[in-house]
């Protein structure tokens, strides 16, 4: 799956071979925004133009635009993960948000 972002908000991006159209949806929004081109320079014009247009139209309807992602997470571990987690954070001279997020982050880009 590739993703494309602009403003903060990031695009899911399909091709249909049936309409030999790239497609593309805004992720992590439960308002459905999609969009679409023949080629990447137009997909990449309609995403940022959805983004735009959403944005816009929410100020109309005076309605704050829904967020892809706030950058919280909560989590529920079983006790001895929650202790092993600590320490390791501990043993790192990190807090244990700060070496869960480099832990995160390192597995997320490997």
């Amino acid at each position: 799956m590739n993703v494309m972002n602009y403003q903060g908000y990031a695009a899911r991006i399909e091709y249909s071979d049936e309409d030999g159209l790239f497609i593309g949806h805004i992720a992590g929004i439960k308002d459905v925004v999609g969009f679409h081109g023949e080629s990447v320079r137009e997909l990449r014009e309609a995403f940022e133009e959805a983004v735009t247009d959403y944005l816009e139209t929410c100020a109309k309807l005076g309605r704050e635009p829904q967020k892809p992602y706030s950058g919280k997470l909560s989590l529920r571990l079983a006790p001895a993960l929650h202790a092993v987690v600590a320490v390791k954070a501990q043993l790192a001279h990190k807090s244990i948000n700060q070496w869960v997020a480099d832990v995160l982050d390192r597995e997320a880009h490997a």
